[in-house]
């Protein structure tokens, strides 16, 4: 298979790994199962989680059946029992949308407030593993923080995935995303092309994704150490955007060059983001 790359700019990053240290654990399994009142294309499912992984996949179903794997850890008994009894979990039905989410020791919901958030230190640790399937047309809005990734595998509805610290994997996927992390690989891939504009973000990993060969956008890269590959034959550089800048002054306009590499695949269209910070963009002809 023949690349052609683009380089971007350069730059470089470190980080380090720390050993956990030996604590006392409860497990607790959860299940929940949810019945939609309209069609799964008009719901979107909401997980905000903070630490753990999340695997989404699609079935030919019209219930949302979720299964989680609770742990607690601390490290004297005192600890691990306030755990057990402050720690509580949450889940939200609407009319088109089911939310699960923290409720104590604080909300993990954004723009709800996290109690305790500037309070006393949390001395118990908490993780959530969810396992969920979903109707194949539902629409996603997932994260998670620390301790686990994100996988999305065959749901064809709008998708907007977040992490920090770990990877996200979307597999099988038809309509347009968001996928955002801090310290991990972006991998996707699509059976159809988008119906709209996308996002893929993240600061230290490589940004993979693979499109059916009929696809046609304009794409935006940037990378501060990185460089973009593509196998698509039909590509061409844009030239460089110009854009208003925000500062005001005096009796002048001032306008800036954009920091994005932008091509054009095919005959153009839809606009894709891709942007890292440490690690290279692929764009990936299917075969």
């Amino acid at each position: 298979m023949k690349y052609f790359a683009i380089p971007l700019l350069a730059g470089a990053v470190l980080c380090c790994t720390q050993a956990p240290a030996q604590k006392l654990e409860f497990k607790e399994h959860v299940s929940k199962e949810f019945s939609l009142s309209q069609n799964a294309s008009a719901n979107v499912l909401a997980i905000y989680n903070i630490n753990g992984s999340i695997k989404v996949e699609g079935y030919n179903g019209n219930k949302v059946l979720i299964e989680i794997d609770k742990t607690i850890t601390g490290k004297t008994n005192d600890i691990l029992n306030k755990g057990k009894q402050e720690f509580k979990l949450n889940f939200d039905q609407k009319a088109d949308s089911i939310t699960a989410y923290i409720s104590e020791p604080f909300d993990s919901r954004p723009n709800h407030g996290r109690r305790n958030w500037d309070g006393p230190k949390i001395e118990y640790n908490f993780e959530l593993d969810f396992i969920v399937k979903v109707p194949f047309a539902m629409n996603l809005h997932v994260s998670t923080v620390n301790g686990g990734d994100v996988d999305v595998k065959d749901v064809t509805g709008t998708l907007g995935v977040n992490n920090v610290n770990g990877a996200i994997t979307i597999e099988n996927a038809k309509g347009a995303a968001i996928a955002r992390t801090v310290n991990g690989n972006v991998t996707a891939n699509y059976v159809s092309l988008p119906p709209g504009e996308s996002d893929f973000k993240t600061l230290n990993g490589d940004i993979k994704i693979s499109y059916p060969p009929a696809f046609s956008a304009d794409c935006q890269f940037k990378s501060f150490n990185g460089e973009f590959y593509t196998d698509f034959p039909n590509t061409e550089s844009l030239p460089v955007k110009v854009v208003k800048n925000e500062e005001t002054k005096p009796n002048k306009t001032v306008y800036k060059l954009s920091t994005e590499t932008r091509i054009r695949i095919g005959k153009g269209g839809p606009t894709y983001k891709f942007e890292t910070f440490n690690g290279n963009i692929y764009i990936k002809k299917q075969s």
